[in-house]
Parts: C-alpha cells; sequence; structure tokens
C-alpha cells in the first residue's frame, strides 16, 4: 500500500505534468481555411452582401460540403469573431504574466492590440463593420469576450492611477484608447507609416502623458476650488 507522502508525490507530479497538445485534425485545419475565405469574402462584400454560394466558391467548396461545417453565414461569422477575440485575450494574458510596472503592462496591452490588428486588418475591418450583426447565443458570447478585455484593460488603468496616484475617468480613458486603436485599418499604410512596435510605442507616449497630465489638471483645478472656498 502507498504512504500517504508517496500518494501526495504522485498527485504533485501529474498536476506538474504539461499536457500533450491535441494534435490538430484534419477538420480543424479544414475549418481554419474556411474562415479565411470567409473573413475575405465579408472584407469585400460585407455580411449583408454576402451569400453562402460566395464563401462556398471562395473556399473552393460545394455549397453543400460549406453546410456541412456551417448552417449560416451567421455562424461563420461567429467563428471569426470567437477566433479573433479569444487569441487577443490569450496572447494578452501570456505577455502580461511577464511584466510588472503598471505603465509597461499599459504598454504591453496597446502592443498586444496593435500588433494582432495590423496584421489582420481585414479580420478586423469585418469585426468593427459588424459588431451588431450576431444574435441570440452567438452574439452574447462574443459579448462575454468582449467584456472580460474591457475588464483587463480597466483593471490595468485602475493599478495605474493607484501607483501615480492620479484622478481620472478609467471608463473614458477605456474608450478613448480603444477608439484610438481600432480603426487603424483605415489610415494604416505599411508604405510610410511605422511597424506595430513603433506605432504602439508612439500610441502609448499619447494616451500615458494625456491621462496623467488631464488628471494633474484636474487635480490641480480642484485644489483652487477648495483653497477658495476655505478662503470665503
Amino acid at each position: 500500500m502507498a504512504s500517504p507522502s508517496s500518494v501526495t508525490s504522485a498527485v504533485s507530479v501529474r498536476r506538474r505534468a504539461v499536457p500533450v497538445p491535441r494534435a490538430e485534425s484534419r477538420f480543424d485545419r479544414r475549418l481554419g481555411k474556411i474562415l479565411v475565405h470567409a473573413t475575405e469574402v465579408f472584407y469585400e462584400k460585407g455580411y449583408e452582401g454576402a451569400s453562402m454560394r460566395d464563401l462556398a466558391r471562395s473556399s473552393g467548396m460545394s455549397l453543400s460540403g460549406l453546410y456541412y461545417y456551417f448552417e449560416s453565414k451567421e455562424k461563420l461569422l461567429y467563428l471569426i469573431q470567437k477566433h479573433t477575440f479569444s487569441t487577443i485575450v490569450e496572447r494578452l494574458r501570456e505577455r502580461l504574466d511577464e511584466v510588472s510596472p503598471p505603465e509597461e503592462r499599459i504598454r504591453v496591452f496597446i502592443l498586444n492590440h496593435v500588433q494582432y490588428f495590423l496584421a489582420n486588418r481585414k479580420a478586423m475591418k469585418v469585426l468593427s463593420h459588424e459588431a451588431e450583426v450576431l444574435n441570440n447565443g452567438f452574439g452574447s458570447e462574443i459579448a462575454a469576450i468582449k467584456r472580460e478585455y474591457y475588464r483587463i484593460c480597466v483593471a490595468l488603468l485602475d493599478d495605474f492611477k493607484r501607483a501615480k496616484r492620479l484622478q481620472f475617468s478609467s471608463r473614458m480613458a477605456v474608450l478613448s484608447l480603444f477608439g484610438m486603436m481600432n480603426w487603424i485599418y483605415t489610415w494604416y499604410n505599411p508604405r510610410v507609416d511605422a511597424d506595430a512596435k513603433e506605432l504602439s510605442r508612439g500610441m502609448g507616449d499619447i494616451f500615458l502623458r494625456g491621462i496623467s497630465g488631464g488628471a494633474q489638471r484636474h487635480t490641480s483645478q480642484s485644489t483652487k476650488l477648495q483653497r477658495k472656498s476655505v478662503s470665503n
């Protein structure tokens, strides 16, 4: 009979064991290719303008073959959005695990976002333009992933505020940051604009100076008003 210590040791080993990655199946590979082609079609024609026949033709499949994988184009859009947002969040968490200073964590957030957007500009256009299309369970699931991403960013801003002893609206700051990052695809030109790292560094400078300077001005004005009310 095994001793308690040997059982504990075995459990510890099992917990530390690295899980073996699941081999990608032929179905998974085919699915990935279909999503790439679907992104192209939605990018060119828009969600409303694209038909299942267009999607089948682009992916080199028969219409019945496409229906084998997906029952509707809504399911395709859902999977594109789920893959995109899940990938961004997973990569962000991995990167944040390696960084501690609050300011650097915000810069990591910006870099992660900008790098993915520039590498997947067509998908980003589709997601930006078709954000309200999904309904029922599809829409709810994507909205939950988006809320998680938003909450991560709010937490980073709250940590930064505490570290710098600043006062500003985290909600307004986060939504302003997303506004700055999410429309890159409308103006970015790789021939004249910097790469993702340099671009994210510049955006980080603008954003962090803005919230820091604005918070300091707000604090200064509040102090002046307090002094004036005391003197009166």
